[in-house]
């Protein structure tokens, strides 16, 4: 059995920027990935079109300005390839394989109130000891699965976006289903329309989608590299943890409804995940939010041929930006093609999967693949797949109504165990990247402290850890947010309970309050 002082749970960008900083300073540090290489999300999803819905420039690493000056993005939205090319880079470059083991999942932490530690052990039966856990596992790592009927009956082939074969897939010619329209859906679907015999969609909620307007980046990222420091502290200030001119914006109920107008376009125009911040009460008053979502649903109608096609495209039960809202590569013209069906199983529900394809209401559609893009059980999923234990209790049963954290870094009652961008912090709801390297530091100035003063473990008061809980609830409920059935939620997992998880108030406010928090002895934090 070895032991560490930290081990590190996933070889995505967060653990290996926590392995990199806690590494200088010279903290003995391993990392568990349970990938065949680094990469976390970009490793795994390689379906048809996989791209990042936040601008390359923004999700990078901002900690070494001689890395922001030398890796060239080719698009103004990277490609998944790319993605993991500038992991595979970071890894590289800072020599950090060498303290990381692949091909291994974590399968239980046992903390020992004793000896002060945990105790990891692994699928392959070993077991290892550490101080400190950080559990880097991601948001949106655990796959959705949900059972079909029959779906071991189908003689064809069949796939999840949320683990695509590493050699790929060639699809040209065949007869293609896909189950599910969020992110990997639309992008998969966008991607594989044009080479396909035929493709029918199976829609349970429509997504709001922006246009992506992506394209060449080198000229604005030689703009940027002349100003990299100042454009980061922006970012890191940002309500979403990446620019969008928030400091322009003004009130919708304010603004007359020509100007309003203009400035929806505008956005549109400009494309990307900006478009609710067109306003700062898009997603705080109704009336705002409608505007807005009639925005988009008008050019849904105008891009979709088919009036009655359109029609199932368009949202119109829940506010826009309550869902992850979907950057999107020319995915409503896909409908026009002669090729493409759109099946809304709210109409028509699913039945079963036989041999030959999908019955859906009273009609089979008979098909040669199914795509299953049926997402992930988000935020807590990864978390709870662990047996993790304290106290004679687990994670997984604390949690059973909700999770449970102050900041979305600790969870009362199991010591010495981080977690980066976990529920109750700004997480899905940011530029991953600028939340990722706010938590590691965060934690890596933590641990500092603790070795510094001859302290041993850190652990969240349950007082300051149920205020934080309230806190997060209460900011979600004076947005809209909770009122759609989303993955915010916990809604597209059977029997999750729903309660809002990520942090809505923003990353700047966030930063200054864990800034805080941390200035003052880690209030609200037991050490000992």
């Amino acid at each position: 059995m070895t032991h560490h002082d930290v081990i590190i749970i996933g070889a995505g960008f967060a653990g290996l920027y926590q392995l990199h900083r806690l590494r200088g300073l010279g903290f003995d540090v391993r990392v568990v990935e349970a990938g065949g290489d680094v990469g976390g999300t970009w490793y795994w999803n390689r379906y048809p079109g996989a791209r990042c819905d936040i601008e390359s420039i923004e999700y990078s690493y901002s900690f070494d300005p001689d890395l922001e000056q030398e890796w060239d993005w080719t698009e103004r939205y990277a490609s998944q390839p790319e993605i993991l090319a500038y992991a595979q880079h970071v890894a590289e470059r800072y020599d950090l394989r060498r303290d990381v083991v692949l091909n291994t999942r974590v399968e239980a932490l046992d903390w020992d109130d004793e000896a002060n530690r945990w105790t990891v052990t692994t699928d392959d039966g070993a077991t290892s000891t550490a101080r400190f856990v950080v559990a880097a596992t991601g948001c949106l790592s655990m796959p959705s699965k949900p059972e079909f009927p029959g779906r071991d009956e189908f003689r064809g082939e069949q796939y999840w976006t949320s683990s695509w074969p590493h050699e790929g897939v060639d699809l040209s010619g065949k007869r293609v289903a896909v189950i599910g329209t969020g992110s990997s859906g639309l992008q998969t679907i966008t991607a594989i329309g044009p080479v396909v015999a035929g493709m029918v969609v199976f829609q349970r909620t429509p997504s709001y989608a922006i246009p992506a307007r992506n394209g060449p980046v080198a000229e604005r990222l030689r703009e940027v590299r002349g100003h990299y420091p100042e454009f980061r502290e922006l970012s890191r200030m940002a309500k979403t943890g990446f620019q969008c001119g928030e400091e322009e914006t003004g009130w919708f109920v304010e603004t007359d409804r020509d100007t309003a107008d203009r400035e929806l376009e505008r956005r549109w125009l400009e494309g990307g995940l900006c478009y609710t911040q067109t306003f700062q009460d898009v997603l705080r008053d109704a009336e705002a939010n409608e505007a807005a979502s009639e925005y988009v649903r008008a050019q849904i109608r105008q891009k979709v041929d088919d009036p009655v096609t359109a029609a199932k495209l368009t949202p119109t039960s829940y506010p826009v930006g309550a869902k992850r809202m979907c950057v999107d590569t020319g995915y409503f013209e896909t409908f026009n093609r002669d090729n493409v069906s759109l099946v809304d199983i709210n109409e028509e529900p699913i039945r079963r999967i036989t041999e030959r394809g999908i019955v859906a209401g009273d009609t089979e559609h008979e098909v040669d693949v199914i795509v299953f893009a049926t997402g992930f059980d988000a935020m807590t999923g990864a978390l709870n797949a662990i047996d993790i234990r304290s106290g004679g209790t687990t994670l997984r049963e604390k949690w059973a109504t909700g999770p449970r954290t102050y900041l979305g870094l600790m969870s009362a009652g199991f010591p010495n165990l981080f977690t980066i961008t976990g529920p109750q912090s700004p997480s899905v709801l940011s530029n991953m990247m600028t939340s990722i390297e706010y938590h590691v530091d965060w934690i890596a100035n933590a641990l500092q402290h603790l070795r510094d003063h001859d302290l041993e473990r850190i652990e969240p008061d349950p007082a300051a850890e149920d205020n934080w809980v309230t806190t997060t609830n209460d900011v979600a409920d004076l947005t809209l947010m909770p009122r759609a059935a989303s993955w915010y939620m916990g809604a597209n997992i059977p029997g999750k309970q729903r309660v809002f998880m990520p942090f809505v108030g923003g990353v700047g406010t966030y930063k200054q309050y864990c800034d805080g928090i941390a200035i003052a002895h880690y209030h609200g934090f037991e050490l000992t």
